[in-house]
């Protein structure tokens, strides 16, 4: 029989952090057979900001390392619904960006830092991550401020303890081609031992969709640093992303076109592209909107309030009919929708272990982001943002009662500022995302004009509508302290007080919001964990928290409008029950949680409101280590949100909800500035799926292994009246490797039975289009060590 692997986990109350480990071991255990890296094998600090093993921390965590997400064939942050609960993520546009917890868009972490937005901005690289650690609900208070949700803390490899490096080669389906490679390396300088990691990553891939190129190269480096009671880490990253364009998906929705594909033909003839320049300008529209010329006509019409009115630009005049639509035909308009993002991540930390067991770390991060993107249907951004933040805390442990008290605290302060600028358009009613008969393509007559254009003499070009520029700064004391009465009942708390301020301007052409505004506030926040660690595996807890965060928008902009009405600043809050559960030797672990939480929304666009959820669920997690051989997992959630009411946002609505028929309708578009004109008081969010289920089977051979599982979706329902439903749909995915000596294969089948799913899409376009999923796809790894 072969040997059994075996990972040691240790069970101790004490400080993570180069050069902060305590020598305070309780207890060791070995798991064997954990070839998937299934069970947690150290303690973690996600939670809490406190080192405190997944079992004993009274919050819901899930853990997903490198050595899982290969043979779960993980590559973006969409793929973390197989091993994590609650993580179904509805399309942002197509990007993965950012992973959905509990129904609402969760915060990506560096390091415990919070990272720039990513709202469908570029697809989040996973590919150097020794570990992703997914936190639903908020963040730590040493983390800073954050809303309840949830978090995705991405942590690099290090290097320590590793000498060598691989070289991997990706090729599959659509063309797909992916080269990696990384070493890493001890050294030696003198009484400074520490060690080097390097990680190098290009991506030049095609699309499961026609016309998309998306494209990536990353670079990583991380160095440890260690003498005596002194230690230094750092890192750094870089990415640069091309080509990963937003998308609708399918426009003109129909019931028939979800249920067989059937979509509707015909384009409008009646607007012209005068100048032959390949789209519309605005004197093409009638006029100059930013001058309000009364001639102007944009293209949309206020439902409601629009009853008998009519725009001849509405009507589909030619080609009117139906056809079969695959799910690889989406909206794109190619050579002309654009998006090219560069990243910039830097962490350092200098830590000085005391003689006390406790430690000083001096922690400093950094992160800039720059993106210009255009989609075709009339929407530009150019997003800048540069983070710089600081942090010093002081971790210290102390006992009593003979033992039988033990505490583990930290206490710190903290500074973030943030300044960025956004500049959009949307407010000039230009945006039409039915008005294109995809089905054939773009035409001059569907693509809006875009300020990255170079618009000659007498045209009137789309401007910046929205030009935003904001500074906002957030000085932060905090304190956690974990207490634990004879290794069993545990008390966590934490508290954090800050104080902000924030600046912003709007000097758009078009804004319809002040020039100007300016906010100063403080607030409090806190959370308290009770938990029983009883002899037989049971960990049952309570979590209450109270969160608080600043309403931003895709740069971390903070809008003007939100200062002047005094809702820059929004509370957030989090009531969870549950039971962790370490059972048969630690080879069954797993949580089940309760929880309800309340928390806001930023909703853009002409009118700009902050919309407020309640939501309700319960999560399973499972990880077995079933025999020397076979591994299982099952990640699974029931759930409902809540939007509350009056809902005042601003919307987009499909043609019917205005009483307009198809061909009538799909050549402009309707919106509502008050979405409660339609859902009175409080709704369900029927886009969130109410079920969402993960199970995973693992065979581990010598040198070879298997996985299988797949994902069931809930169907889902459109928020408007009269809605067009989603089917329910199970995406099977298998995967499985081979060694030999240095060199090894990994073969990955997504989706591999091709079945139809759909995401409708984000914000104010989540009733009028959505993404079909992508079909079958394999892809073909070989990976070099050395």
């Amino acid at each position: 029989m072969p040997t059994r692997p075996s990972f040691a986990l240790a069970l101790c109350f004490c400080l993570s952090g180069a050069g902060a480990a305590s020598a305070q071991s309780v207890e060791t255990v070995t798991v064997t057979g954990d070839a998937v890296h299934l069970i947690a094998t150290a303690p973690d600090d996600t939670a809490f900001g406190l080192a405190k093993p997944v079992l004993e921390t009274p919050r819901a965590v899930t853990l997903v390392s490198d050595t899982t997400m290969a043979r779960y064939g993980v590559q973006g942050v969409d793929d973390l619904t197989a091993i994590t609960p609650n993580a179904y993520t509805a399309s942002f546009y197509g990007v993965e960006g950012a992973v959905n917890l509990r129904g609402t868009l969760a915060e990506n972490y560096f390091r415990g830092f919070k990272r720039a937005e990513n709202r469908g901005t570029y697809d989040t690289p996973l590919g150097d991550a020794a570990e992703i650690e997914i936190l639903r609900g908020p963040p730590s208070a040493v983390y800073g401020a954050g809303k309840v949700g949830g978090l995705v803390n991405f942590v690099p490899k290090s290097g320590v303890g590793l000498t060598g490096g691989e070289v991997t080669v990706t090729y599959g389906s659509y063309n797909k081609r992916n080269l990696t490679a990384g070493y890493a390396l001890p050294l030696s300088l003198g009484a400074v031992q520490g060690s080097a990691h390097l990680y190098g990553e290009i991506d030049d891939s095609y699309s499961f969709y026609r016309g998309l190129h998306p494209s990536h190269q990353m670079m990583q480096a991380s160095l440890v640093l260690a003498q005596g009671a002194w230690s230094l880490t750092a890192d750094a990253m870089w990415v640069h992303a091309n080509g990963q364009v937003q998308t609708p998906g399918w426009n003109r929705l129909t019931q028939a076109l979800i249920d067989h594909g059937t979509y509707i033909t015909g384009r409008d003839t009646s607007l012209k592209d005068a100048n032959g320049d390949g789209r519309l300008t605005l004197n093409e529209l009638g006029g100059n909107p930013y001058a309000f010329d009364p001639n102007f006509q944009p293209l949309y019409l206020v439902a409601p309030l629009c009853g008998s009115c009519s725009n001849p630009a509405h009507s589909l005049d030619t080609g009117l009919g139906t056809t079969q639509l695959g799910p690889r035909s989406i909206y794109l308009a190619p050579g002309v929708d654009f998006s090219n993002t560069v990243t910039h991540t830097g962490f350092a930390e200098l830590a000085r272990a005391l003689e006390t067991g406790g430690a000083i770390r001096l922690q400093v991060f950094a992160d800039t982001l720059a993106n210009d993107r255009f989609v075709s249907y009339g929407f530009p951004g150019s997003y800048r943002t540069q983070i710089f933040e600081t942090r010093l805390r002081y971790d210290f442990q102390q006992g009593g009662f003979d033992g039988r008290l033990s505490t583990q605290s930290t206490a710190g302060a903290s500074y973030r500022r943030v300044h960025a600028v956004a500049k959009e358009s949307f407010n000039s009613g230009v945006i039409a995302l039915d008005r294109r008969d995809i089905s054939q393509g773009p035409a001059a007559n569907d693509v809006i004009d875009s300020p990255f254009n170079g618009d000659g003499p007498g045209v009137i070009g789309l401007g910046w509508e929205n030009d935003v520029r904001s500074n906002s700064a957030d000085a932060g004391l905090f304190a956690v302290s974990d207490l634990v009465w004879d290794r069993a009942l545990a008390l966590t708390v934490s508290g954090r007080y800050d104080t902000y301020d924030v600046r912003a301007t709007d000097s758009g052409v078009l804004a319809f919001e002040p020039a100007d505004g300016r906010g100063s506030k403080g607030a409090f926040t806190y959370s308290a964990s009770l938990s029983y660690r009883s002899e037989w595996g049971l960990v049952p807890y309570l979590t209450q928290a109270k969160s608080a965060a600043i309403e931003i928008g895709q740069a971390g902009q903070v809008p003007t409008a939100l200062l002047a009405t005094k809702d820059w600043l929004s509370e957030s809050f989090l009531n969870e029950a549950g039971v962790k559960f370490d059972l048969l030797d630690h080879h069954l672990t797993g949580a089940l949680a309760w929880y309800r939480q309340e928390r806001t929304q930023l909703q853009q666009g002409p009118v700009i409101s902050v919309m407020g959820t309640r939501a309700k669920g319960a999560e399973l997690e499972i990880r077995y280590i079933a025999t020397d051989h076979i591994s299982i997992t099952f990640a699974g959630s029931m759930q409902h949100m809540i939007v509350k009411g009056p809902d005042h946002s601003f919307a987009y609505l499909p043609a019917r909800s205005a009483g307009v028929a198809p061909q009538a309708g799909f050549g402009g578009s309707y919106v509502t500035f008050d979405f409660s004109s339609l859902r009175a008081g409080d709704y369900e969010d029927t886009l969130v799926p109410h079920a969402v289920l993960s199970p995973y089977v693992t065979y581990s051979g010598e040198g070879w292994g298997i996985t299988l599982g797949g994902t069931y979706v809930s169907r889902t329902v459109q928020t408007v009246p009269g809605p067009i439903a989603f089917p329910s749909s199970i995406k099977l995915n298998a995967s499985g490797f081979v060694r030999l000596g240095d060199w090894s294969l990994a073969l990955t089948l997504d989706n591999w039975a091709n079945a139809r799913s759909f995401t409708p899409d984000a914000d104010i376009y989540a009733n009028l289009a959505a993404l079909p999923g992508q079909g079958r796809s394999w892809r073909l790894t070989v990976k070099r060590e050395f």
